[in-house]
């Protein structure tokens, strides 16, 4: 068993029995029989939206903080306060203010965020070149082979990290240590918030045993409801469910979740995630019905679709439109097999007529759009003999992109963009 070593002050304990680092008297003490021979790493920011706000707002550290919408909308981040009250991401506004009403409820500011996103990232990358980021406030390292770089095993660098997120960014992170993806991203959310957990390969079957199925991706709400028809509700069930249940239960990813039920996953760590879509939605303050009243919010979420595909360098070769009705039912439809386009005007319209199909008199509580089979955007709006308007149409999108870079984004609308929903 390695010395406990002081999350605080980074100071190695000789008694491996102590509860409090001799040096500094923090209780944050990380022992593991195997802390120093694993190299896979999950790392998450703690309630992240909502910490850059209290980060920048110290007035704001006590108090229960929401990040979302309006009271149509849903939340986006509650901060650990909010949480004791039972706020939740994803929950109803109206919900969560009913848990937690002296709540402080912020709107996202995402670019913001991204800043702080990017200066962890960037921090991430100084411990390796092998970070796989999840999301904009997560990600996966592979620290193998970096003890000599860093001086020190991988669990002595990750706590060094977190110190330094913490000073130089303001921010705290969770941390899991194991020696795969599967595991290392369910320790990192044991201790939250400022957790370091590990998981060892001693202990990993053993440990996985009594969960529920519901921890391994990949199983989701209708696969677990299947294999709870076979009996299968823990980890534990899953090993001992013959295959052709597994099968029937789960097709042909069955195998690949039976070896995850025992701790293997083979996933490597991967630098770069592909992006799979690029999308925009809103939520609106009133139920609107008609396709009269949907339109302009379609058209504005496509101009902030191509405006973000346009950044990134990309084009889809698909649309999807996404309605939510007053029960939260999801209706997706998809436009698939388009000619490579990063322009709003060919975005919206497949999904204008996706639209004009589903508006049959459901009320609906928000709208979306997104763009996916995404390619570079070298490929995109070339036009041919049969379609001669897409390059006027780039060249008229892109005299409008340079007007609004210099006089703001409201300087040139078009007139769909000002039309007001008829109450």
């Amino acid at each position: 068993m390695s010395a406990p070593l002081c999350r605080d002050c980074l100071t190695p304990s000789a008694n491996a029995t102590a509860e409090r680092c001799p040096s500094c008297g923090s209780p944050r003490l990380l022992r593991h029989r195997e802390r120093d021979s694993l190299s896979i790493a999950h790392v998450d920011c703690d309630a992240f939206f909502a910490a850059v706000e209290k980060r920048d707002d110290p007035s704001l550290a006590d108090k229960p903080v929401i990040i979302g919408g309006g009271k149509r909308g849903v939340v986006s981040t509650a901060c650990y306060v909010a949480r004791t009250y039972g706020v939740r991401s994803a929950m109803p506004m109206f919900k969560a203010l009913q848990a937690c009403p002296h709540a402080v409820v912020i709107k996202p500011s995402l670019d913001k965020y991204r800043i702080a996103g990017r200066a962890v990232r960037d921090l991430m990358f100084e411990l390796t070149p092998l970070v796989e980021p999840v999301s904009i406030d997560e990600a996966f390292l592979d620290l193998s082979g970096t003890e000599r770089l860093h001086h020190g095993s991988p669990a002595l660098t990750l706590a060094k990290f977190a110190k330094r997120v913490e000073n130089e960014i303001g921010i705290t992170i969770s941390v899991g240590l194991s020696y795969n993806k599967f595991l290392a991203k369910i320790a990192s959310d044991f201790e939250k918030p400022r957790g370091f957990s590990i998981i060892g390969r001693e202990e990993a079957a053993d440990f996985l045993a009594d969960k529920p199925v519901s921890i391994i991706p990949g199983i989701g709400a209708s696969a677990q409801n299947r294999l709870a028809k076979a009996g299968v509700t823990k980890i534990a069930h899953l090993r001992d469910a013959s295959l052709k249940a597994l099968f029937e239960a789960l097709g042909r990813d069955a195998q690949r979740l039976s070896r995850i039920a025992w701790g293997q996953d083979e996933r490597p760590v991967k630098p770069e995630r592909e992006t799979k879509s690029i999308s925009a939605e809103t939520t609106f303050d009133t139920n609107l019905r008609s396709f009269e009243d949907l339109e302009p919010t379609l058209w504005r979420l496509s101009e902030k679709v191509s405006r973000r595909m346009k950044a990134a360098g990309l084009a889809g070769r698909s649309v999807t439109l996404k309605l939510k009705d007053t029960e939260f039912r999801l209706i997706t439809r998809t436009r698939s097999s388009l000619a490579p386009t990063q322009l709003a005007i060919r975005l919206f319209e497949p999904a204008r007529q996706l639209l004009k199909s589903a508006c049959d008199g459901t009320a609906y509580r928000l709208i979306g759009i997104g763009a996916a089979d995404l390619c570079d955007a070298a490929e995109a709006d070339k036009g041919d003999l049969a379609d001669q308007t897409v390059v006027k149409q780039a060249h008229m999108e892109s005299a409008i992109d340079k007007i609004r870079e210099k006089f703001g984004a409201a300087a040139l609308q078009k007139g769909i963009a000002l039309r007001k929903p008829q109450r």
